[in-house]
């Protein structure tokens, strides 16, 4: 009865044998000429004692030849695909096949599974269409004797681009002649601003906070002879460098503007590099002349070092010495403008579709996202279609400087605009197209062109990161591989202990020196600005500044909830914030920080970041005394040194903090537990005075020594960012 057990067990092994060899290559799909099925008949006692078994075993001997023909002819069709190599270079990516890297290696998939042999994957759940980790592509390449290297991203070939794009220079004979566009520019305070209300009869400094224009503006001023010339007043703080850029990159002709007192200041020396950079000539406007501390000649002089020559020394650049404030000499400018604009003659196309450049671009609470502009060819009406950057417009409504509607806009005219979607960039080229259909295009290929380079960006850091990481944990295990798991395990508990237990402290200490920010701005130019400043903080060891989000519009709730979230503070430049926005920000504690000055904003986020610093101890001396001898008493069973000094500076007090001074080390410090003057215990001991003292450590004192009475205070540390001014 064993014996027949014996049989049957022997019978059911042979048949799960080669029932699983079939499966395996139904799995594989390939199969290898010199392998052979297992045949049961070889066993006499299987093939005599079980005759059914031997049937079976026969017909799959018969199917595993057929299947294996089969699948061959399928696996020659694929031979032939293979991929070339180059010099043993193996095109990796991220969720490869076994099949798939079989095929770029020029390998079968065999070749694959012996690869794969002694690693931690279980070799009979693996199929042909199994994703492959990362690791282990590396690893079956490094075996296979080749080298790797990343795929890299490939541009979607069928996706057509349909990008909008300027036209073609206009036809000579079409040409019109349009108004100059004029950039003033000057240091900060030197009366640009000014100079542009005297020439447009307006009050517009008187608008400005404290006289400091905070954003680019444009204006169209038309002069007595009829004359039309558009000005861009751009601020001059160092804060508005981007924007003083840009300025230039629209503008024919750049008036510097310099203070006859101050001479060539920072801005000044900016604004002649910016107007340098753009290949635009320059009219040099010397103001506050009627003051009694100007002297002209002096800054003309100085920007002699800068390669601004005036034309009394023989340069090209004209001179006028103004007062804007009194309106002197300010025809003589205007004057030598349009001479200048006549040199150049200034021409331009107003037909066909609209070009032109944003100038500054805000959301309104009332009309929505608007943007300034320069028309520079063709003439804008209601109803056309725009695309700047990633955002479309059909215009609505146009208004001039003074907020009049206006039904066109020439070349040469700056206009506000209304009808965005979204708010576009300040400085993004404006361009016409022919329907709304044809916007969606546009603004879908360049969202499409801007999403395939932020990828590119991404794969590269992530690369970076994994490099990177893949090296520290190959030092760590290098470290460790002399230890058992059990004291490789222990030393990971050791080096993990601290964050394990001390991560809620941590944390805590972490928000205190993090500072989180949310910036909103009137307009895209200022909030680009601010954000520039904030990018040149480099005092992340005192604390972290980390801006969690930024915008244009009002406080809105969303921004409280932000900063409820990040425990954070919200600065708004040129914006409001009303009653029920101030009433949630104050029931959840959240501070709102609002300004219409830059530098002052900066000033308030600095006094923000030392409020986060931990305060310093500082040592604060009340007395010194110098050890003249050296005594003795016994205090119980105990020695106890006592120093006789004298106070040669300000007093010592018992209940203050001492500390002992040996060759300008400090060798002690803590108090005193005796003070005595002439055998009598004392608080106070003043100047000149003789006194033995006892300390509260066992130290023997040396002659010469030096005995200081400090007390400690507590004083608020202060950032060491310097935001530039």
């Amino acid at each position: 009865m064993n014996r027949g057990l014996i049989i049957k067990f022997e019978n059911l092994v042979q048949l799960r044998g080669a029932c699983r060899q079939l499966r395996t290559l139904s799995y594989r799909k390939v199969s290898r000429a010199q392998w052979k099925p297992v045949q049961s008949f070889a066993h006499p006692v299987w093939s005599a004692l079980n005759p059914q078994f031997w049937q079976k075993d026969k017909l799959i001997s018969i199917a595993l030849p057929q299947h294996r023909h089969l699948i061959t002819k399928e696996e020659a069709k694929r031979k032939k695909k293979k991929i070339p190599l180059t010099k043993g270079e193996v095109v990796i990516r991220q969720k490869m096949t076994v099949e798939e890297l079989a095929q770029a290696m020029g390998k079968d998939i065999d070749h694959i599974y012996e690869a794969l042999l002694y690693t931690d994957i279980d070799l009979d759940s693996l199929e042909p269409n199994s994703i492959l980790s990362e690791d282990h592509i590396k690893l079956i390449v490094k075996k296979s004797g080749m080298k790797y290297k990343s795929a890299k991203l490939k541009e979607e070939k069928e996706r057509e681009n349909t990008d909008a794009v300027k036209r073609p220079p206009a036809d000579p004979a079409v040409l019109t002649p349009r108004p100059p566009v004029v950039t003033i520019l000057g240091h900060v305070d030197h009366g640009k601003t000014t100079l542009l209300d005297s020439l447009r009869k307006t009050q517009v400094a008187s608008m400005e906070a404290g006289g400091i224009t905070q954003h680019i503006g444009a204006f169209l001023v038309h002069l007595p002879s009829g004359e039309k010339i558009t000005f861009l007043d751009t601020p001059g703080h160092a804060a508005f460098s981007a924007m003083r850029a840009r300025g230039t990159h629209v503008t024919d002709i750049v008036i510097l503007v310099v203070a006859a007192e101050d001479g060539v200041m920072q801005q000044t020396i900016e604004s002649i590099q910016h107007a340098k950079n753009a290949g635009v000539p320059l009219i040099l406007a010397i103001n506050k002349c009627d003051k009694p501390e100007a002297d002209p000649e002096r800054v003309k002089k100085e920007l002699l070092a800068h390669d601004v020559v005036c034309e009394e020394f023989g340069g090209e650049v004209q001179a006028v010495n103004i007062s804007a404030l009194k309106g002197e000499n300010l025809m003589v400018l205007a004057e030598a403008t349009v001479a200048l604009a006549e040199m150049l003659e200034l021409k331009a196309d107003a037909t066909g579709l609209v070009e032109g450049t944003v100038i500054e671009s805000r959301k309104d609470k009332g009309k929505g996202p608007v943007t300034t502009a320069i028309i520079q060819r063709g003439t804008l009406r209601k109803g056309c279609v725009l695309v700047a950057g990633k955002c479309w417009a059909k215009v609505r409504l146009m208004f001039d400087e003074n907020g009049k509607a206006v039904d066109a806009a020439s070349p040469g005219i700056p206009v506000e605009i209304m009808g965005w979607k979204e708010v576009p960039s300040a400085g993004d080229e404006i361009l016409e197209v022919e329907s709304e259909q044809r916007a969606h295009e546009v603004v879908a290929w360049r969202t499409y062109v801007e999403q395939q380079e932020r990828m590119k960006k991404d794969v590269e850091v992530i690369e970076a990161k994994q490099k990177e990481h893949r090296m520290e944990y190959e030092k760590k295990q290098q470290k460790l591989a002399h230890l058992t798991w059990r004291q490789r395990k222990a030393e990971l508990y050791k080096a993990n202990k601290h964050l394990m237990f001390s991560k809620p402290k941590e944390r805590t200490e972490m928000d205190k020196n993090v500072l989180s920010v949310i910036v909103k701005g009137d307009v895209d130019g200022s909030v680009e600005a601010i954000l520039n400043i904030l990018d040149s903080y480099d005092a992340d060891n005192e604390c972290k500044l980390d801006i969690i989000h930024f915008g244009m519009g009002d406080i809105s709730e969303t921004d409280i909830s932000l900063a409820e979230a990040f425990n954070g503070v919200v600065f708004g430049f040129s914006v409001k914030a009303n009653e029920s926005i101030k009433r949630l920000a104050a029931k959840k504690g959240i501070k709102i920080k609002l300004h219409n000055v830059i530098y002052k904003l900066i000033e308030d986020l600095k006094d923000e970041l030392n409020s986060r610093l931990p305060p310093a101890v500082v040592e604060n001396t009340i007395g010194e005394a110098s050890v003249l001898n050296i005594f003795s008493v016994t205090v119980g069973k105990n020695r106890v040194p006592v120093a006789g000094c004298r106070v040669q500076k300000g007093l010592l007090d018992k209940k203050m903090k001492f500390k002992l001074i040996r060759n300008r080390d400090v060798i002690w410090k803590g108090s005193l537990s005796s003070l005595k003057h002439h055998k009598d215990d004392v608080q106070v001991i003043k100047m000149g005075m003789d006194c033995g003292l006892s300390l509260d450590k066992y130290i023997e004192f040396n002659i010469g020594d030096e005995i200081i009475c400090y007390e400690e205070k507590e004083v608020q540390q202060t950032t060491s960012w310097d935001p530039g001014f």
